[in-house]
């Protein structure tokens, strides 16, 4: 943080200690780095990378289109899958395995996911903070939880506690997620009972559909209304407790399905890829070829969304930069 700060990129931090530039824009981190690797004298080529050479167990060049660059060493830092706009288009991963290395199978990770609920097309572009998001498979098994932000799409749903979540589903071959969200996480079930009592008693003579306008957004009390079984033109002084509990319940674990996730493409990160167990993870040398290296996404490594993957990134990069300097 203190290199990026020093090098003209403010930056700040938000919960759970995710770290962003000031300015939002990813583009400052990567204008940033190449000004700074110019500065320090380094050569750029934006050739695609196509082989790699090797003999006797030793890396001994690199070919990129019509180059070929004769080297002793060379880091291998390709990204994933992810983001394919930006040269991430999983070509490492064949490179990386024509020299013998295993490849652990790339997944799309911190990425939106898909459901069949036709509510959340209806709530497209709407937003809850302050949530708690939970994860379940088939049998009830907790996978993930957490307070946050998310957001309801045309697929599906997204947002920082979306992508999180997703992390913990890679088995959809296995299991059948669904999401469960807690709308009103500060208040216990007989909490927010008792606050819609008051509500009730606040708006006596209404219906049911116009009750409820200072418990839930608008974009979401008319699903709210559906999902609760009560009768949107029900007055409230009508409303039977057990009907009330229902709804109380409703709030406490307003259901999605998840039908999996979206395509590897719209991830921000991939899951999986070179097998650490063939990398040396103080100098991230190859156990398999002397003076290959590896540093970044490429690696069967990943982590939440918050700068901990750049961070990840940076860090295997220092230490195969560290080692390369004794070469």
């Amino acid at each position: 943080m203190a290199f990026f700060e020093r090098i003209g990129v403010p930056l700040k931090t938000e919960r759970g200690n995710r770290v962003f530039p000031l300015s939002d824009s990813a583009h400052d981190i990567a204008n940033a780095l190449e000004r700074f690797g110019r500065e320090k004298g380094v050569r750029m080529l934006h050739k695609r990378v196509t082989a790699l050479r090797a003999s006797d167990g030793a890396l001994t060049g690199v070919v990129a289109e019509d180059t070929e660059i004769s080297c002793r060493s060379a880091v291998l830092c390709a990204g994933g899958a992810s983001y394919p706009g930006t040269g991430s288009t999983g070509d490492g991963y064949a490179l990386a395995k024509s020299l013998g290395h295993t490849i652990v199978s790339p997944q799309p990770s911190l990425v939106p996911l898909v459901s069949d609920d036709d509510y959340c097309v209806e709530m497209q572009g709407f937003s809850l903070r302050n949530v708690t998001l939970r994860v379940f498979d088939e049998s009830g098994k907790l996978f993930f939880e957490e307070l946050g932000e998310m957001l309801f799409t045309h697929f599906g749903v997204t947002g920082p506690l979306v992508l999180s979540a997703s992390s913990h589903m890679r088995d959809y071959d296995k299991h059948k997620y669904h999401l469960s969200i807690d709308l009103k996480p500060g208040l216990s079930e007989q909490q927010l009972d008792d606050r819609i009592l008051r509500d009730f008693k606040k708006y006596t003579n209404r219906d049911f559909a116009n009750a409820l306008q200072d418990l839930a957004g608008h974009t979401m009390i008319p699903v709210l209304v559906r999902l609760s079984g009560i009768p949107e033109e029900t007055k409230v002084n009508s409303i039977t407790k057990e009907q009330r509990r229902a709804l109380v319940r409703l709030f406490k674990d307003f259901p999605v399905s998840v039908s999996g996730p979206r395509p590897v493409d719209e991830a921000i990160i991939t899951s999986g890829g070179v097998s650490v167990k063939e990398i040396n993870p103080k100098t991230m040398v190859s156990k398999l070829v002397k003076g290959l290296y590896f540093a970044g996404e490429i690696i069967d490594v990943d982590a939440y969304t918050g700068g901990f993957n750049l961070q990840i990134a940076w860090s295997t990069a220092y230490a195969a930069a560290q080692s390369l300097e004794l070469e």
